[in-house]
């Protein structure tokens, strides 16, 4: 019998294929008594606070542009902004803590002309794993579950 191993069958979803129309993906077999391993490189999930602040800005137009944010940024879980400072959470896909944090570096000043967002400086980033997330949110210490998804000011 052949096996896929797992991640690699077909997810679904209409999305765009990397292989060219009528190309077969490669089966692997598994020989009985073989146990799979989980290559160490695949991607895992990260949960991003990333806090900015700087100058005072008018609530209206930074509310819409964090608004603009999570929409140019689907993953975005939620902002919560003042007039001089905000936070955004977010889940991040990456191989590591390294990329995770190398990207919410970037997200506010690679956004700052599309979202209209204001130009304020990074002041915080954390970068937890999946599974200290969820430790934190059942030991009390995390954001509450209740939290509303969404742009909310402090």
């Amino acid at each position: 019998m052949r096996r896929v191993r797992p991640g690699t069958a077909s997810r679904g979803g209409g999305g765009a294929s990397s292989r060219a129309a009528g190309e077969e993906r490669a089966l692997t077999s598994v020989a009985a008594g073989d146990r799979y391993e989980e290559p160490a490189d695949l991607p895992r999930l990260w949960h991003v606070t990333l806090s900015v602040s700087g100058q005072e800005a008018p609530l209206k137009e930074l509310r819409r542009a964090l608004e603009q944010l999570a929409h140019d940024h689907p993953f975005l879980l939620t902002s919560r902004y003042a007039p001089d400072h905000a936070e955004i959470r977010y889940w991040e896909e990456a191989r590591d803590l390294h990329d995770a944090a190398a990207v919410a570096l970037r997200l506010w000043g690679e956004h700052r002309q599309s979202a209209g967002l204001p130009p304020w400086e990074i002041v915080g980033l954390e970068v937890i794993d999946r599974e200290t997330y969820h430790q934190r949110v059942a030991e009390g210490y995390g954001p509450a579950p209740a939290t509303p998804v969404g742009v909310h000011p402090f």
